[in-house]
């Protein structure tokens, strides 16, 4: 990563550190910690939607996962909330490894059809199993400790959803400049092509896949214990097709696309709370303009303007 490839970083993280002290009172910080959660989950997801160009319609299942391990394991067998967290992070990983490979034998629409039956199921079975999750009413989640430290305070919050969004970023730059981003960029352009020069598409597209569901696994555990409650909601269809504007809407392929993306359309609702009855419709309305002229996102049309990467 090139010195002003650093730039743009730096910045972010002035702006992270100044942010808090110029915002007026508890529920713009409590919005800003959101913004962050949502931004490194769209981060994530546009590593395998905008990079490796593999659609994901269930990934709130994926949040889901994260959210009930952190609040199952230590409310009914006692295990540390970090503990928890991590567990979570490895059965999200072990089960996206394993679905991954027959879900990427299929293409187009019956590949985001597979992908949305997988968020279904998940989201069902949290449901239903109400003697463990609290069923459709959900559970509450309980403090995350680490070492006699507890996280009870906004401030303690954003500082800590500030750090994971700045290594998210630094992460998935460096991803994406290595030869793994570019074999994901390879085989997003051409499978075939990808093929004939060597590029396991197999093995990249469940990485990918892997890697992706994680990041949604953390920041679901993030959310449960920042929240202090759980519910089904979290891993619902909406839930996933939230995720995917915010992608398309901030830029595929763009790093911090996906962070102008997540920031838009968290702060999007609260704005159009002023339009009683009609939000929805504004919503729609508003990312249906986006989609017609700027069909490539926010930051890649912004950055087409101005003369610059779209990274």
């Amino acid at each position: 990563m090139t010195t002003s490839r650093y730039l743009p970083l730096g910045a972010l993280a002035a702006g992270l550190l100044v942010l808090p002290w110029l915002l007026p009172n508890s529920f713009y910080l409590d919005l800003a910690i959101r913004m962050a959660i949502n931004a490194i989950i769209v981060l994530g997801l546009n590593l395998l939607i905008g990079f490796a160009g593999q659609i994901s319609l269930g990934h709130a299942g994926f949040l889901g996962l994260g959210a009930y391990a952190s609040a199952v394991l230590p409310t009914h067998f006692g295990w540390p909330p970090l503990a928890a967290m991590l567990a979570g992070m490895a059965l999200t990983g072990v089960l996206a490894a394993l679905v991954a490979r027959p879900i990427f034998r299929l293409k187009g629409h019956y590949l985001a059809m597979a992908t949305l039956g997988l968020g279904i199921i998940l989201n069902i079975v949290v449901r239903n199993e109400a003697q463990w999750t609290g069923g459709p009413d959900g559970m509450p989640v309980l403090p995350f400790e680490v070492a006699g430290l507890t996280l009870s305070r906004d401030w303690h919050w954003w500082w800590l959803v500030s750090a994971l969004l700045l290594l998210s970023v630094w992460m998935a730059q460096n991803l994406m400049d290595s030869p793994f981003g570019r074999a994901l960029r390879a085989l997003h352009g051409s499978e075939v092509a990808s093929r004939g020069v060597g590029v396991d598409v197999a093995g990249y597209k469940v990485a990918i896949f892997v890697l992706s569901a994680m990041f949604a696994s953390l920041m679901g555990s993030i959310t449960a214990h920042y929240v202090g409650f759980v519910t089904p909601n979290v891993a619902d269809f909406f839930h996933s097709i939230e995720l995917v504007t915010m992608v398309v809407i901030g830029g595929m392929a763009s790093v911090y696309g996906s962070l102008l993306g997540a920031v838009l359309l968290t702060a999007l609702p609260q704005l159009l709370a002023t339009f009683e009855g009609w939000e929805t419709v504004v919503f729609g309305a508003i990312l249906m303009l986006c989609m017609i002229f700027l069909p490539k996102g926010l930051a890649p049309t912004l950055a087409a303007r101005f003369g610059k990467g779209g990274q």
